[in-house]
């Protein structure tokens, strides 16, 4: 077992929690930022943007769908008069503005950052997001520097059902998966860094509704980051 993994380890409050780790992957949306919201709501901020009054349940029939199937509904259930290309440019261009201007970071992260990086523990980013949108949010609210960098499902051409952005992430901060520690909120995700040989960290979000079975399967799982520096950092 991972020494960082051990209960005696985690019991002693003057124990250093991280021996054994050499790296920290973080998942973004509901794990780094409290963004899953604009998932949900981009839908009904764009056809209120044109005007238009969205039904109670859009959001929850929209989830359901691909971007482009969403479109589609649009188009035929309001009878927006855009091409499907136009719409999806005009819900990117509203999702970008929230990553740029609106969303922050989750409460208690950025001392789990700040602590990690004063152990010289490296850092990077993996998500299933837009690296644009990303970083310029990371940017603004002054933790970019922390990272070693930011690989995206569409750079590595797969999904976080397959292990192969979470090894490429560690091969990209020189560690190795048994002494990686995975950040993320989202049992799929969870599932694949554990099977994969990685130390996984579940984290909270309100939009996730696999708390119990996410509490069975990570190796850690925490209800906040306030949470995480008590049990694992030290305040």
């Amino acid at each position: 077992m991972n020494k960082f993994l051990d209960e005696n380890n985690f019991n002693n409050k003057e124990a250093n929690k991280w021996v054994g780790v050499h790296g920290v992957i973080f998942d973004v949306d509901g794990t780094l930022l409290d963004s899953m919201m604009i998932w949900e709501e981009a839908a009904v901020r764009y056809l209120n943007s044109l005007g238009l009054e969205p039904e109670e349940n859009l959001s929850e029939k929209i989830m359901t769908m691909s971007m482009e199937e969403g479109a589609d509904y649009l188009i035929d259930h309001y009878g927006v008069s855009l091409t499907r290309t136009q719409i999806l440019d005009g819900i990117r261009e509203l999702i970008r503005g929230f990553y740029e201007d609106e969303v922050q970071l989750k409460p208690g992260v950025e001392q789990v950052i700040k602590s990690l990086a004063s152990k010289d523990i490296p850092m990077i980013i993996a998500t299933s997001s837009d690296s644009a949108c990303v970083t310029a949010s990371l940017k603004r609210l002054g933790v970019w520097s922390y990272f070693k960098g930011i690989l995206t499902c569409s750079d590595i051409g797969k999904g976080k059902t397959e292990p192969d952005i979470y090894l490429a992430a560690a091969k990209e901060i020189g560690s190795k998966p048994s002494e990686t520690v995975v950040f993320e909120d989202a049992l799929h995700a969870i599932v694949t860094a554990k099977n994969a040989g990685f130390i996984t960290v579940g984290i909270y979000d309100s939009y996730n509704q696999d708390e119990e079975k996410i509490r069975k399967v990570a190796d850690c799982y925490y209800k906040n980051w306030d949470e995480v520096s008590e049990s694992m950092i030290g305040k």
